[in-house]
């Protein structure tokens, strides 16, 4: 077998209860970090961002049996992470009472106390960019900019059309423009 298992290959041996927990252990080979960095550029604190991926991975565990292949399995898997974060910034926000602005005002504030944020300046002014953000002109910049999502995927995973997708990266695009821009 590769390194990296194939989807098929992983959901062959998830059907099969002998070999469920390999598969499961592949699965996590294969998309765990791709799932953390999705999490983590919502929701910007790594602490918030594990919590989240091991929810989503539980998640996963649980709705595999139910897969249908009605998408790709990483989509659906996208799909659960991004619904994931988007529940955790609205607790978030209930729990605290406050805007959504205010969240990305904390957020943007997490961002530069972080000790596993590693990135140079330039990185740390387009990450607080992204945080003026509306949460689904975020989504969508970070799957074409940071996962280079195709806009047919992002579809499959927000169940919006291609149309409006393509509407809001380039709107997020202008935005980020404007607040590294101005801010200089």
């Amino acid at each position: 077998m590769a390194i990296q298992a194939e989807d098929e290959e992983i959901l062959s041996k998830f059907r099969d209860e002998s070999t469920r927990n390999e598969a499961f252990n592949l699965l996590l080979k294969k998309y765990q970090q791709k799932i953390y960095w999705h999490v983590r550029r919502m929701v910007i604190d790594h602490d918030d961002a594990d919590d989240i991926v091991q929810d989503v991975f539980i998640k996963i565990w649980k709705n595999l049996p139910g897969f249908r292949n009605d998408a790709q399995l990483y989509t659906w898997m996208y799909r659960i992470a991004t619904n994931e974060c988007i529940t955790f910034l609205n607790k978030k926000k209930q729990k605290n009472n406050v805007s959504l602005d205010d969240v990305d005002f904390e957020l943007a504030d997490t961002l530069s106390g972080s000790d596993h944020f590693s990135g140079d300046q330039i990185q740390r002014k387009l990450q607080e960019a992204i945080l003026t953000l509306p949460d689904k002109q975020r989504l969508v910049f970070n799957m074409k900019y940071f996962d280079d999502m195709k806009y047919e995927e992002m579809s499959d995973v927000l169940g919006t059309s291609v149309g409006a997708l393509k509407a809001s990266y380039h709107l997020a695009v202008k935005k980020i423009e404007s607040f590294i821009t101005n801010t200089d």
